[in-house]
């Protein structure tokens, strides 16, 4: 019973009836035979979008077992005879296409980028480090799994209609974890602490999960059970931590040696990071995510070592404070001027750490640069993973420390950023 099921939803052709149902239009031409359609035979010559082949090999990773994104073969772990086809899709629905890129970029590092600084910068530093911290755990755990279960994504007919991502493993989906793990423990760490009525939120952070889980599916990255099971490692994990991440944020802001603790693990669980069978550049993300991490609690616990942070003598629940035009202004300026920050310590760091690594080892950067991904490129991948942590730790630093006491200096800073513990 549970192999039928775990087949029905690793079915590819479940992927290709999503992509039907929001307008996605599959054609396949045969060399021997004259064009047609498979699935769907109706056409829409307005208002379509050709996937074509150059289009698809855009990204400059494009992994070895598809030979090119609208050329798809037959499944090679069957027996079947194999015949070769050239598979083109068409969208004909514009609306749910550009609805879909955007959603699957709420699990992308540009997100990220732009939400934690703001968060912290705007909105609230309690909630934003222990969401950090759940998000970190929740994406290394999935990142993981990626590479030790190994499972390819969706095949033949499959037409992915995005290929960032494409060379990495499938299950689960980390998209899926990352639209329960943020919205839902945002959801969890404000509800008592702030006034505001939840079912609003509790709309938003499932909308917010079912975007990024349907635009998965329909742009042919993942199957229906890299979702599920995404969704359910997720949501148990998040059982689990939400009340541990909460006492544990304490520890780490008030504790003494904190960072003695954090910055080592923080690299350990990187050396220690599963190993894959082939280069994917998972374990480049999964770096980032724990430098990030780690720079935002060791940023926020000189904050407080420093004196700079004491605690609101209100107790929560706290009122919204809508923004006046003051405080709106401010908000804007906080964040252009942090952004450009970001961007500063980014284009920096990793000039300087990139530089640095890779003089220890005696390799020259535009050979390291240029040379193949492969696992066994040694040095390329302890440059790699050296010059990211280095990096998003100090942008994560930064963005909770450095930046804020720039923000006093310049009188633009939130009144409550430094009682948020």
């Amino acid at each position: 019973m549970w192999d039928n099921i775990i087949e029905y939803l690793k079915d590819p052709l479940l992927v290709v009836k999503v992509q039907n149902f929001f307008g996605v239009k599959y054609k396949s031409n045969q060399k021997e035979n004259d064009s047609s359609e498979i699935l769907h035979s109706d056409r829409h010559d307005r208002d379509e979008v050709e996937c074509s082949d150059s289009e698809l090999k855009q990204h400059k990773r494009i992994p070895s077992d598809i030979s090119s994104s609208s050329q798809c073969s037959c499944d090679t772990n069957s027996s079947a005879e194999s015949v070769e086809r050239d598979v083109v899709c068409h969208v004909n629905n514009k609306f749910w296409y550009y609805v879909f890129v955007l959603g699957t970029e709420l699990g992308d590092e540009l997100f990220y980028a732009t939400f934690i600084p703001f968060w912290f910068w705007n909105v609230d530093g309690a909630v934003g480090r222990r969401v950090v911290l759940v998000w970190t755990i929740v994406m290394y755990i999935g990142q993981g799994f990626k590479d030790i279960i190994r499972w390819p994504r969706p095949g033949y007919p499959v037409q992915k209609l995005q290929q960032k991502w494409a060379i990495e493993y499938g299950m689960p989906s980390t998209h899926a974890m990352v639209g329960v793990s943020i919205p839902f423990s945002i959801l969890l760490y404000t509800m008592d602490r702030y006034l505001y009525p939840i079912h609003v939120g509790v709309v938003i952070a499932v909308l917010w999960c079912t975007l990024i889980c349907v635009s998965r599916i329909y742009l042919g990255m993942h199957s229906v059970l890299d979702i599920a099971a995404g969704l359910l490692l997720s949501t148990a994990l998040l059982v689990v931590l939400i009340p541990v991440v909460d006492r544990l944020d304490g520890i780490l802001l008030t504790g003494t040696y904190a960072p003695l603790v954090v910055i080592p693990f923080s690299i350990a669980v990187i050396v220690f990071y599963p190993n894959a069978d082939k280069w994917t550049p998972t374990r480049g993300d999964t770096t980032m995510i724990v430098s990030v991490c780690a720079g935002i609690l060791t940023g926020s616990w000189c904050n407080y070592q420093l004196g700079n942070m004491a605690a609101s003598p209100l107790a929560p629940p706290y009122r919204v404070i809508w923004p006046s035009w003051e405080m709106l202004g401010c908000t804007v300026l906080r964040t252009v001027l942090g952004f450009c920050g970001v961007l500063a310590t980014r284009a920096l760091g990793k000039s300087v750490s990139y530089a640095f690594v890779s003089a220890i080892l005696g390799q020259r950067q535009n050979e390291l640069r240029n040379s193949d991904d492969s696992l066994d490129n040694k040095n390329k991948i302890i440059v790699e993973l050296s010059y990211k942590y280095f990096t998003y730790a100090m942008v994560g630093i930064n963005t909770t420390y450095v930046l804020p006491n720039v923000f006093d200096l310049l009188q633009i800073n939130r009144p409550t950023y430094y009682t948020e513990i």
